[in-house]
């Protein structure tokens, strides 16, 4: 869908200037101009939708390398309606607040696009001390990258920890998500929200990690043994040679 207004009559002028100092040949790089109604700067975000996670802002007014465009949430802005999303370093902008010169793509199509997820993370009706969002804003309050033997292979006990208990209550990862009622799993979906718990099996103990939203979470050991930093369900795939399961919401044996 794109209904677009201005772009390109906007842009007469400029264009006709660029064809007297370079001829017809079209540039190589592609770029844009960040133009709000309000000159407040515009909200870059993980994923190609305004409910996406902030990923930062781009001023107004400020020029953006676009590496590539995809198709995202509609969105009406200053130069119309159009479910285009330009990918600028860090993360995605909406189209429509965004001067190109041209009503249509100008860029090559982004692959590996992720999702803002369709379900949400919630601690209802599972007595945790903490709900996503603390979980979340704890884990992010761990991170380190130095060696730390309490981080060293306790996967499970550092998500029970983030979530305000002092153990999962079961033996290993893979245990945890085998316990886990059916009700509250979501077998192969990639689509982790911020506090969702990502399982993993590798025909022993297995592995989980906590999601912090925009297809990024956090874990023990996959950047050096006792670490705990950001990271990836396909860095923990490659690295690891780890197979996905899925995501759940924050069940713990300990507390059922």
């Amino acid at each position: 869908m794109r209904i677009r207004i201005g772009k390109r009559a906007a842009g007469v002028v400029g264009i006709a200037a660029s064809i007297v100092l370079v001829g017809a040949t079209p540039a190589l790089a592609a770029t844009g101009t960040v133009h709000t109604d309000s000159g407040a700067p515009l909200t870059v975000r993980s994923a190609p939708s305004t409910s996406a996670a902030s990923a930062g802002t781009v001023a107004d007014g400020t020029a953006v390398d676009i590496d590539c465009q995809t198709t995202g949430e509609t969105v009406t802005g200053k130069y119309g309606t159009s479910n285009i999303w330009d990918h600028v370093p860090g993360g995605y902008i909406t189209d429509t607040y965004v001067y190109t010169g041209s009503d249509g793509r100008i860029a090559p199509d982004c692959t590996d696009v992720p999702t803002v997820p369709t379900e949400v993370c919630s601690t209802s009706g599972l007595g945790d001390p903490n709900t996503c969002a603390q979980a979340v804003t704890k884990a992010k309050s761990r991170v380190h990258t130095n060696y730390d033997s309490s981080y060293d292979g306790w996967c499970d006990r550092i998500n029970a920890q983030n979530y305000g208990f002092t153990a999962s209550g079961s033996t290993t990862a893979y245990v945890h998500w085998t316990q886990i009622p059916s009700q509250y799993k979501h077998p192969g979906s990639l689509d982790v929200p911020a506090g969702g718990l990502a399982f993993f099996s590798n025909g022993g103990a297995g592995h989980t990690m906590i999601s912090i939203g925009g297809g990024k979470f956090l874990s023990n050991d996959i950047n050096g043994a006792g670490t705990y930093t950001e990271t990836t369900i396909a860095q923990i795939k490659s690295k690891w040679g780890q197979t996905y399961l899925g995501w759940s919401q924050p069940w713990f044996k300990v507390n059922h």
